[in-house]
């Protein structure tokens, strides 16, 4: 047991950077335990937000509501970048040239700073427009421009938070991005109650003050990923040198985060398709629907710790020119997560009726927040390799199969499949839910096979 602590100790602290060596067990969970920590606090950086928006307002929520989903197209790049970011770093990191993985970083900075400016000016400039081309009626867009236009000055460190986590990740130091998370999702938990409902000086400020406290912690984490990179402990040293505009490194990244960006805009668009479908039953249904799903997404939170973790280890394992090394961490990290996940799946299947009662005491939305959470836990067996496997292929640069394997399994067969069951074939809502299990399971098989060719191995990045 004290073993275990030890190491424990050394996954949070972040005490090893180059993984090409020593055990591949011991790797993974150097990477994996400060992934997973990542993970659930960005899952409570939106409870939060949502708990103090609630009690201001039904036109608060719908404001934040309206402004998150314009903001997708920023958050998209934000995650293209940081894929691209992570494979990128890691690779130059696993060949030990840490002077190129310097200014890998730094034209991640550069990059990022430039696409946020480009999409922040217009979100501030025409915040009451977007709001109202959202649909939001006037009394809403009087409210709710001044959060919008705040969420959309933040612009740079929302993309920045993502996109310097994503390097951190591929230099090794995963401890560092997971810090950062929590020292600007604990500052957001801390002032979002003050700047909301006011305290003392501090005026109140209703919806909007959710978005000051939103930005400041962002910004303070953004600040602690700059230190981290720059300061005189980094491991990675970015300097003004290091962020001087390099076509060819930005034309690697552009051409990496266009997959990455790819694979988060096919997935989010094939959920609202879906959500469409489900409309079609009632508004009960919808709830019982929007239960199971966010269930679904915060138990699969840690396996995306682990598919992160194998992302690093395939980069620098490739890197340091050891194929074989990279493709025994994945199928570890798979074994890893099915492990995890199945009696995470089987106890969800087990006990949905008390799980989604916690949310819900409605009969009709129980019952169908029920057999929807049920019908998707049949699909997480294969989710764990699915999620480990395709993150490994963006760990080595190759972003653009797993966005033509989104394409395939979301577009051309989960959504036609959901519509020909639900409606042509009359199973109801059961047959958009057996269409989530379907595809993800079928994404989990193509993926297989797509890594098992090997093809991986010789991306150049």
């Amino acid at each position: 047991m004290s073993r275990f602590f030890r190491l424990l100790l050394a996954a949070l602290r972040g005490s090893e950077a180059n993984l090409t060596s020593g055990s591949i067990n011991r790797a993974i969970f150097l990477l994996s335990v400060p992934m997973i920590l990542e993970m659930v606090m960005e899952s409570l950086f939106a409870i939060v937000d949502v708990f103090f928006v609630a009690r201001v307002g039904t036109e608060a929520v719908a404001t934040v509501g309206l402004t998150e989903s314009v903001l997708t197209l920023v958050y998209s790049i934000a995650i293209g970048l940081s894929t691209a970011a992570t494979a990128l770093v890691a690779r130059r990191v696993g060949e030990n040239n840490t002077d190129e993985a310097s200014r890998a970083v730094g034209q991640v900075l550069f990059v990022s700073l430039t696409a946020a400016i480009v999409l922040g000016i217009p979100g501030v400039v025409f915040a009451p427009d977007l709001l109202r081309l959202m649909g939001g009626d006037p009394g809403l867009v009087a409210s709710g421009a001044g959060y919008t236009r705040v969420i959309f000055a933040s612009a740079p460190a929302i993309m920045l938070l993502h996109t310097l986590s994503g390097s951190l990740r591929g230099a090794g130091d995963a401890a560092t991005a997971m810090r950062s998370l929590w020292i600007a999702n604990g500052i957001n938990i801390v002032l979002c109650p003050i700047f909301i409902f006011g305290w003392g000086p501090i005026p109140e400020l209703g919806v909007m003050g959710s978005a000051v406290a939103t930005t400041t912690g962002r910004s303070l984490g953004v600040l602690y990923q700059l230190y981290a990179l720059a300061g005189p402990k980094g491991r990675l040293r970015i300097s003004w040198a290091s962020v001087a505009p390099d076509g060819g490194v930005i034309r690697n990244l552009l051409n990496l985060a266009a997959g990455g960006t790819g694979q988060f805009l096919i997935g989010s668009a094939s959920w609202v398709f879906l959500t469409r479908i489900v409309s079609t039953f009632g508004s009960d249904v919808v709830a019982g629907y929007t239960v199971a799903i966010r269930i679904f997404i915060f138990t699969i939170l840690p396996s995306w710790g682990m598919a992160n973790a194998a992302a690093t280890l395939v980069g620098q394992n490739l890197g340091a020119n050891q194929p074989d090394r990279a493709e025994t961490s994945v199928w570890r990290a798979a074994l890893c997560n099915l492990l995890f996940l199945s009696p995470v799946g089987l106890a969800l299947y087990l006990g949905a009726e008390s799980v989604v009662g916690i949310f819900s005491q409605q009969p009709d939305v129980l019952a169908i927040g029920v057999q929807s959470l049920r019908i998707f836990c049949l699909g997480y067996v294969f989710m764990a390799y699915g999620m480990v496997v395709s993150q490994a292929l963006n760990g080595a640069g190759d972003t653009r199969s797993p966005m033509l394997m989104n394409i395939l399994c979301f577009w051309v067969i989960e959504i036609p499949l959901a519509w020909l069951l639900a409606e042509v074939l009359r199973w109801g809502p059961s047959g958009v839910f057996w269409s989530v299990a379907i595809a993800e399971s079928l994404l989990a098989v193509v993926a297989v096979l797509i890594f098992r060719r090997g093809r991986w191995r010789t991306v150049n990045v």
